[in-house]
């Protein structure tokens, strides 16, 4: 029954993204993908919140939203937007901090809040600015080397893993897993250079690849981390069969930006 959840909450999970990536207009997926990301920050905060850490979720989630706006309204600076959710939680905190007895819960409080906002939203709108700025293309090859090689290192990692990679954060984790992973997402990268990309160097398309998801490999144990602490398996249950969420985007928090800095420094 789980492989069956897991199925059918995939199938319809791609085919949305597929479709808002491939013909949703930009305010659409932005939209999408703003949802997607606040419930991201949220699950983060429940997450947070087990160990003490009272993040404000109203309070978060509209920051995120407001560090995603310059990923579609272009005229707003980013680094603005970024100084601005600090202020805003700066003056939220002194107005709502006005007794001794809230003072002890400030500090981590303060601290989570805006770790939800960076960890998540922010890396997040690396994504709505690929989109918007290169095409729906670069997306499909960025989940490529990340997703396929995601499932190259569950294939060839749990017949052949023996020395385990990160043992606290993600025990069923190896380097043998890992190297396949890179197998795959170089397979991917290829792939997609020759259908999508003919004219980019083959020998580009692979670094990329390597690059690409070793940030991938360091994203997704770092989510498990947060996890661990907590001991639960999943940020939320949400999607059937998949976790929540975040678990779904972990690995592209990290691989996000990083291949949009690529994509704008070294492709170009």
């Amino acid at each position: 029954m789980n492989l069956v959840k897991r199925t059918l909450t995939a199938a319809v999970l791609l085919g949305a993204i597929f479709v808002m990536i491939q013909y949703a207009p930009d305010w659409a997926f932005f939209i999408f993908g703003v949802i997607f990301a606040s419930a991201a920050v949220v699950e983060f905060y429940n997450l947070t919140g087990q160990k003490e850490l009272r993040a404000r979720k109203a309070l978060g989630t509209g920051l995120a939203v407001l560090v995603l706006l310059p990923s579609y309204f272009r005229a707003i600076p980013l680094d603005a937007a970024l100084f601005a959710a600090i202020l805003l939680a700066g003056v939220y905190y002194l107005v709502t901090v006005n007794t001794q007895e809230k003072l002890p819960g400030f500090p981590g409080s303060f601290a989570v809040t805006l770790t939800g906002v960076l960890y998540v939203a922010f890396t997040l709108g690396f994504l709505f600015r690929i989109r918007l700025e290169e095409g729906p293309f670069y997306l499909y090859f960025l989940f490529g080397v990340v997703f396929l090689g995601d499932t190259g290192a569950f294939f060839i990692g749990k017949p052949f893993g023996r020395h385990k990679m990160t043992p606290v954060a993600s025990p069923n984790k190896s380097w043998e897993g890992s190297l396949g992973g890179f197998l795959f997402a170089v397979g991917a990268a290829l792939l997609a250079r020759a259908i999508l990309f003919p004219h980019l160097p083959a020998g580009t398309a692979v670094l990329t690849a390597l690059v690409v998801h070793a940030a991938a490999q360091v994203a997704d144990p770092l989510e498990s981390l947060f996890k661990r602490a907590v001991g639960v398996k999943d940020s939320s249950n949400s999607l059937p069969g998949h976790g929540g969420f975040l678990d779904r985007i972990d690995s592209l928090i990290l691989a996000g930006p990083l291949f949009y800095f690529i994509v704008r420094y070294v492709w170009k």
